[in-house]
């Protein structure tokens, strides 16, 4: 864990950060308050950024990596509502404002690295910010709705539907996720999903 002035690629991250989806609107003056508070993670696959349950929480921007929201069950079934990417952000943004545990928790896919900063930072800075804040709840709205598009998709289409609308979806991230987590994300058993690629359904 580092700060970004005293990261060995502290100018690949300033450029990363610059096209993040959420960031890339930012003034030169904003970034400069905003860099400070921010600490660069490099994380393991399959290592949790944030725990399911936990109140405090976290804002990240990812820089390298996928990562997925999952929510799991007192059995331990788990349901994984999105993947993310370098590029885009994650946060349990909603839960925090309501006072709420985080819903889901968020891990790894791939080996990744994050920007972060505790999300009682990030709330006070776009308050400050109010441009920036409509664009985050912009993307925090979008998120909701691509998790309920996919979780109505789970229940209306069959096996070979959901996996051409990820790919329609997705496409840039079909060779990158373990076709164990694809399969997970459908809804499909991985049996289920190489024996329909073998009949050539998908």
């Amino acid at each position: 864990m580092a700060s970004i002035e005293n990261h060995p690629e502290k100018n690949v991250i300033r450029v990363q950060l610059a096209h993040n989806i959420v960031l890339k609107g930012m003034t030169a003056a904003q970034m400069a308050e905003l860099e400070p508070l921010l600490v660069v993670v490099d994380c393991h696959k399959g290592e949790g950024l944030l725990q399911q349950g936990v109140h405090e929480m976290e804002q990240y921007f990812i820089l390298d990596g996928i990562l997925k929201r999952v929510v799991s069950n007192q059995e331990a079934k788990e349901m994984i509502l999105r993947f993310a990417h370098e590029g885009e952000m994650e946060t349990s943004y909603a839960a925090w404002r309501l006072g709420t545990p985080a819903p889901y928790s968020i891990v790894c896919v791939t080996k990744a690295r994050v920007a972060k900063l505790p999300l009682r930072e990030w709330v006070a800075f776009i308050e400050r910010h109010p441009g920036l804040k409509q664009s985050f709840e912009y993307e925090v709205m979008h998120h909701m709705s691509e998790i309920m598009a996919h979780t109505i998709t789970l229940h209306l289409l069959d096996a070979p539907g959901r996996f051409r609308r990820f790919m329609r979806k997705h496409p840039q991230l079909f060779d990158r996720i373990p076709k164990k987590e694809l399969a997970s994300y459908l809804n499909l058993s991985a049996e289920t999903l190489s024996r329909l690629k073998q009949r050539g359904k998908i």
